[in-house]
């Protein structure tokens, strides 16, 4: 019998990657208002059922949803952002539910995109009334421990901090809350190298490189661990290449997919960008810490 899954902030449909991964039958619902994004779930997954903007949706219009995922927007919460959380444009912190659905009534403008966690938070409420024991998880940034602990409090269980460099070349720390037991990933041990032969991460930031050199390196970056850093909307933020010749690249969309475990060519869709492949990759999950949180799922869908 399939499960029904309900994604919000969907992206390019990680989360049924990870399902696929763990071999659960589902039928997918997806929230999620990006062109390019959606293009890409639906050339891999054209059964998808598509809920557009997040605000709207209405669980009584939904089949009793099995599980449901999100990973809200960060800008507001994220270390390398401007850290106001979730506000309104007076300033105002929204801190419950029910004081955003008040503001929201009263037709306050909002902040960023990171509130509309509150959506997340609805939509949970509603699904639990009809199913108490729905599984849930929600992904997002490190943040300030005044909005970790808000959002902690709020779903009602601690959040595992788990960095996809366990399973990865990629250094990638997320807080993941859920409802299922959840442990630590093993250690595979994948290096920036087993994704770009002789590429080391070794903390080059400010060296000079002689066009001599005969191994090429990642450049500008701090880390001393043989990983990539982690992946954001661009590439040239955060990954550069130098190679012998003295010239520098930045890490390509396929390479991207490899520091995600995304499978290769999955965001290759005509008519979208490398440089929207790769936005959707750095906003994008890693693959194998989802099926790593998700398999115990498994128990529930026999």
């Amino acid at each position: 019998m399939k499960k029904n899954v309900l994604s919000l902030f969907d992206g390019m449909s990680c989360c049924q990657l990870a399902l696929v991964k763990l071999g659960i039958k589902f039928e997918y619902f997806a929230s999620e208002i990006d062109k390019h994004a959606m293009a890409v779930t639906q050339k891999n997954f054209p059964n998808t059922k598509q809920l557009g903007d997040v605000r709207n949706i209405n669980v009584k219009d939904l089949p009793t949803i099995w599980a449901i995922t999100a990973g809200s927007p960060c800008q507001s919460f994220s270390m390398a952002g401007k850290r106001k959380g979730m506000v309104t444009e007076e300033n105002v912190e929204v801190t419950s539910l029910s004081q955003y659905m008040k503001l929201k009534r009263e037709g306050f403008q909002f902040v960023g995109q990171s509130y509309l966690f509150w959506e997340f938070v609805r939509i949970l409420r509603d699904i639990k009334k009809l199913n108490p024991d729905v599984i849930f998880l929600l992904e997002n940034v490190k943040m300030s421990k005044k909005w970790e602990a808000i959002i902690t409090k709020t779903l009602g269980v601690e959040p595992i901090r788990i960095n996809s460099s366990l399973v990865s070349g990629q250094h990638r720390e997320r807080l993941y809350w859920t409802n299922l037991p959840v442990s630590q990933p093993e250690d595979k041990g994948i290096m920036l190298s087993d994704i770009i032969p002789g590429a080391k991460g070794h903390g080059v930031r400010g060296r000079k490189f002689k066009k001599t050199d005969e191994k090429y390196t990642q450049y500008s970056t701090t880390r001393v661990d043989g990983k990539a850093n982690c992946l954001v909307t661009s590439p040239c933020n955060t990954n550069k290449l130098i190679f012998k010749n003295g010239n520098i690249r930045v890490i390509t969309p396929t390479e991207a997919e490899k520091l995600q475990t995304v499978p290769v060519g999955y965001t290759k869709v005509k008519g979208i960008s490398p440089a929207q492949r790769y936005r959707m990759l750095g906003n994008g999950w890693t693959i194998d810490v989802i099926t790593h949180i998700l398999k115990n799922s498994k128990k529930y869908s026999k």
